[in-house]
């Protein structure tokens, strides 16, 4: 081969390495654009150890290209206003009851695009071991939203400690109480005080991530549990109507859906308090 032929060759050769180093740094520059054209995903909740479990699928977003940012509230009707005012995109922390009342007394109109776990409640206390040793006129703590406190209510009457009118279910109020043997005193508060209401009530309606963040109680030491199989009580992953098909959206509920690691941060939180609805 003559020295000719060799060195355009070699031009050659070069002319092709310089082009597919050109498509690389392109096709790089184009991907640094398209990441920091996509927002940050915004996720609200209300303080709770579910946070470990949604920082650990955000560490997996982000490893896909998707910045995620948890936003803790302390109280249950801030992460449905946020909502609204479109301070957050996304917001996890409600079951469907409590969504529709939400609905219902604020006027919002959202919806429920995937579920993700149940959360046994429990009645629980630090006065007595057993429901037989509550004395007459005891005070019972229930939660004061319509649909928890229900709840609350439905399980005192699986205890034996009151009877409500037939037929009530999970909207049932203190009104629909029939019977109420003990005289117990029903004090109404705030869903997520009622951990820190232990010291002052005889019996209290207790979740076990409050009463494990809370620190007032063994989540697992409640006298009575509800279980889990009503799926209408798994928590939902709640958005505006014109989020529906946010991408983003979908793929960081799909990485909680469906991490092992994920699973593995609530196995640790809950261990057998909680179960999966999807």
């Amino acid at each position: 081969m003559n020295r000719a032929v060799r060195t355009l060759l070699r031009q050659s050769h070069l002319q092709r390495f310089g082009l597919l180093a050109a498509v690389a740094v392109m096709l790089a520059v184009s991907a640094l654009h398209a990441h920091a054209d996509t927002p940050t995903l915004k996720v609200g909740i209300a303080t709770t150890p579910q946070i470990g479990a949604l920082q650990e699928a955000a560490r997996e977003a982000k490893a896909q290209g998707l910045d995620v940012k948890i936003i803790e509230f302390t109280d249950w009707n801030t992460p449905n206003a946020a909502l609204a005012n479109k301070d957050i995109d996304v917001n996890y922390f409600q079951h469907t009851p409590f969504l529709e009342n939400a609905e219902k007394q604020g006027g919002y109109k959202f919806v429920a695009i995937a579920p993700g776990t149940i959360m046994k409640i429990g009645l629980y206390s630090k006065k007595v071991k057993r429901f037989e040793d509550l004395k007459d006129g005891a005070s019972v703590a229930i939660a004061n939203d319509p649909v928890n406190g229900g709840r609350g209510l439905l399980l005192l009457q699986r205890a034996g400690l009151i009877k409500l009118k037939p037929g009530a279910d999970y909207r049932a109020t203190t009104l629909d109480i029939v019977s109420n043997p003990r005289h117990l005193k029903i004090v109404q508060l705030e869903a997520s005080q009622l951990a820190r209401s232990l010291d002052d009530v005889d019996l209290a309606q207790g979740y076990p991530s409050f009463i494990k963040l809370a620190g007032t109680a063994d989540p697992n030491s409640a006298l009575l549990f509800d279980g889990v199989e009503n799926k209408a009580f798994a928590l939902q992953f709640v958005v505006r109507p014109e989020s529906v098909n946010d991408p983003r959206i979908r793929k960081f509920i799909d990485i909680y859906q469906h991490s092992p690691e994920v699973r593995k941060k609530l196995d640790e939180a809950f261990g057998n308090l909680y179960a999966v609805a999807w």
